[in-house]
């Protein structure tokens, strides 16, 4: 155990934040494949570094309005600093820097909200350190930490925005520097996903901040004028881009509004209760989060260390108003995320401060403890038990990374049962689990992309495949349709959706057109039908089956 002084020292505290967001959204960024929404991201960002623009994204050359572009700018300024336009690692670490950010910025608005409690005399600064920890090895940041996409930094900058808010509405005098910087984060948020984050998450939380559920309410009051700023600063920078946009195609803007607007209603509808798992998408404390939200039990207890009914109101308001959306997804419950995390930090806080003094523990609290253990110990056995089961390549019973499995794990587990089971100390459980968490992200990540590709079907021919065929390589590429992003990104620049307009004034031949239907001489424009022919078409899969469809491709030469 190490010495009290140091576990109180700041340094230490940053250095075991900084660690554990180091295994949970650095360690193998670049193994995973590409989503569809990062495809979506890469690509854009791929035009504005290869000679686009940087104000009104374009994604295969065609607009690309749908989304603000912040997180595409930052991934194309990463290409570019790379020098690499295909490098994972390098473009998805934007989004894990990102992550980071956002756990420093809870960090801080933890400290805020538990500044004033009585509890903080004893060890203050614990609960939000805790908290910290908490949401950085909570599942669902992590996932969305290591992904290319809008969502991580959204949230990021609003979690900012709580925080500086915050910070300025407790400082004793005016707190202009603070309310303006709560104004560029609030902007930035808006750059990046639009009204999404100040919805789910700003509006629920200045709500409740306002309510009786606060008792410092009033210091909001005395800072309106901060406040003002913070809003204005914040819709003049989140509405700059779209603004410019609309002056530059309002046709465009108008007809992606419409779009996204029905999208809402239509896409992903999910019921209104699929948000209600979300306690399970703080991994490994999910025992503790269940706990933390049942009101009789943790209200009195959490409540000591944490604003219980605050943050339990924040909670709420961000579920309801996310639930009242029809178009779910997993991602987009981030916003829950934060006021989970200082809830199970506050039972944390609680579980620890009470076994300081056994003979007045509950076995209510004794049985928690032991629960926690046996999940911990039972995540550190299905581990390996799945690998051997699965038996996937470099993960199999006789594989290095099997033996480190077992050997790593293991220990976690016997420390679990000795420090957990026999001796009831919540704090060296807190401790195990961390480990045990960053332990099966660098162990096992890797073996993601494999359980990915496990029923691949062999010897499918893929449009990377047709691309460097020698004859066709330097050839210009055209569709006649949109081409899903996925290929677009996997072949490495644009190929034009071209009507048979655009096929009238195509200047160079040969070039190769790809379409979902093969294409003939009887295709072409009635103008070419003499000059121009269209080879027989051939084919290639879009995806790692036969069943995610199939593209063809066909050479166009003159006679």
């Amino acid at each position: 155990m190490l010495p009290t002084s140091i576990l109180r020292a700041g340094w230490f505290r940053t250095l075991t934040v900084l660690l554990v967001c180091f295994f949970s959204f650095f360690p193998y960024l670049g193994t995973p494949n590409v989503s569809l929404m990062e495809a979506r991201n890469f690509v854009a960002a791929r035009e504005m570094v290869n000679g686009g623009s940087w104000l009104i994204p374009t994604m295969n050359l065609e607009l690309r309005l749908a989304k603000p572009p912040l997180p595409t700018w930052a991934v194309a300024t990463a290409m570019k600093l790379g020098g690499t336009t295909s490098n994972l690692f390098v473009l998805r670490l934007p989004a894990a820097l990102m992550a980071t950010l956002l756990i420093l910025f809870f960090w801080g608005l933890a400290r805020e909200l538990t500044r004033g409690l009585p509890t903080e005399t004893d060890e203050a600064g614990r609960t939000a350190w805790l908290g910290a920890l908490v949401l950085a090895s909570s599942l669902l940041i992590i996932t969305s930490g290591r992904e290319g996409q809008w969502d991580i930094f959204s949230n990021s900058f609003m979690v900012g925005t709580l925080w500086l808010l915050t910070r300025g509405w407790n400082s004793a005098g005016r707190g202009y520097g603070w309310f303006a910087a709560a104004g560029v984060t609030l902007g930035a948020s808006m750059l990046s996903k639009g009204p999404v984050a100040p919805y789910a998450m700003l509006l629920p939380y200045v709500a409740c901040y306002l309510s009786r559920l606060n008792p410092w309410r009033a210091t909001v009051r005395a800072h309106w004028q901060g406040t003002a700023l913070a809003a204005v600063l914040g819709l003049g920078i989140g509405l700059s881009w779209p603004l410019y946009v609309y002056s530059h195609v309002p046709a465009a803007v108008l007809a992606v509004a419409q779009v996204e607007t029905t999208s809402w209603g239509e896409r992903h509808v999910q019921p209104p209760w699929y948000y209600l798992n979300f306690p399970v998408f703080s991994g490994i404390w999910t025992l503790v989060a269940l706990v933390a939200l049942y009101v009789p039990y943790a209200r009195h207890r959490a409540g000591a260390y944490v604003p219980y009914l605050l943050l339990l109101g924040w909670l709420v308001t961000s579920l309801v108003l996310l639930s009242l959306v029809p178009e779910k997804k997993e991602r987009y419950m981030l916003p829950l995320l934060p006021p989970i995390a200082l809830l199970i930090a506050g039972m944390l806080r609680y579980l620890e401060t009470a076994f300081q003094r056994p003979t007045t523990v509950l076995p209510t609290e004794r049985r928690l403890v032991r629960a926690w253990t046996v999940v911990l110990v039972v995540v550190c056995a299905l581990a390996p038990l799945a690998m051997m089961v699965v038996r996937l390549p470099g993960f199999g019973p006789n594989t290095l990374r099997f033996v480190a499995v077992v050997v790593v794990l293991g220990s976690v587990a016997v420390v679990a049962i000795r420090q957990g089971w026999q001796h009831l100390r919540p704090t060296a459980l807190m401790a195990t689990s961390l480990t045990g968490m960053a332990a099966l992200l660098a162990l096992l990540l890797p073996a993601y992309p494999r359980w990915e590709g496990r029923r691949d079907e062999q010897g499918l021919r893929h449009l990377v495949d047709v691309r460097r065929q020698p004859t066709l390589r330097k050839l210009p590429w055209y569709s006649m349709g949109e081409v899903p992003v996925k290929q677009i990104w996997m072949i490495g620049e644009p190929m034009p959706d071209i009507s048979d307009d655009t096929l009238h004034t195509l200047s160079r031949l040969p070039v190769v057109v790809l379409s979902d239907e093969p294409y003939d001489d009887d295709d072409l424009p009635q103008a070419w039908q003499a000059s121009v022919d269209a080879m027989p078409s051939d084919s290639f899969y879009l995806g790692r089956d036969r069943g995610a469809g199939i593209w063809y491709y066909t050479v166009l030469r003159r006679k």
